[in-house]
């Protein structure tokens, strides 16, 4: 499940960020108005958590090219503003949901899987299939032919992370960032360690993981 963070605290976007990443999310953010509008214009994301107050280009703006595009994304408003008018508002302007700031972590986790199960978000999006290959994003498992790969965390992690982004080539940086966050790092010997344990597991099940290495630049899922 793919999501998009606008949000111009720093320290609250980064800690959004590393929260919905660990709980499996593949997420996304910045905290310049402008470039979140571009994001969620030309992103596939079924999630959107959007401040209203944001440089470049306000929150509301966001929200409403969003639904004049017809982007089937959910959107949840995060906002200091507390007054019922201003939520009224951000609902009628096409927001799905509307939490004030302060909130608990586990509170926003809570109303975003209510967004999901809403209407129909394109969700086949519980699943990514490959061939023989299926990735559950909601137990955690790589399938083979109907048998769990029994990948760790942070292998699924890796796995994941490629399948959701097909058609990309993502460094290694890229995968440390989703694999730690932000702030931390993973060494890029680490991340081939688990690649390359995956694929001995899905070997081991006969088939092989579809994820090359374009030497210089990263890993892609080949979709052949």
């Amino acid at each position: 499940m793919k999501v998009l963070i606008i949000e111009d605290s720093t320290s609250l976007r980064r800690s959004l960020r590393v929260g919905l990443s660990n709980l499996g999310f593949t997420v996304d953010d910045t905290g310049d108005g402008s470039e979140g509008l571009s994001m969620a214009l030309s992103g596939d994301y079924s999630l959107l958590v959007l401040d209203l107050m944001l440089p470049s280009v306000d929150g509301t703006s966001i929200l409403k090219a969003v639904r004049q595009a017809k982007k089937d994304i959910r959107v949840l408003i995060l906002s200091a503003r507390d007054l019922t008018e201003d939520k009224v508002e951000g609902l009628l302007n096409g927001a799905d949901d509307y939490l004030t700031k302060p909130f608990s972590f586990d509170e926003l986790h809570v109303r975003l899987l209510c967004l999901m199960r809403r209407g129909s978000l394109n969700i086949n999006d519980s699943k990514i299939n490959l061939g023989p290959l299926s990735l559950d994003l909601h137990l955690k498992q790589l399938q083979c032919a109907g048998i769990d790969a029994n990948l760790t965390p942070n292998e699924y992690k890796i796995v994941e992370c490629l399948f959701s982004n097909q058609g990309k080539v993502l460094s290694s940086e890229k995968l440390s960032e989703y694999l730690a966050g932000q702030y931390d790092a993973v060494a890029k010997n680490s991340i081939e360690a688990h690649l390359s344990t995956a694929r001995k597991k899905v070997k081991a099940l006969g088939y092989d993981l579809p994820i090359k290495t374009k030497r210089g630049f990263g890993y892609f899922v080949e979709n052949n």
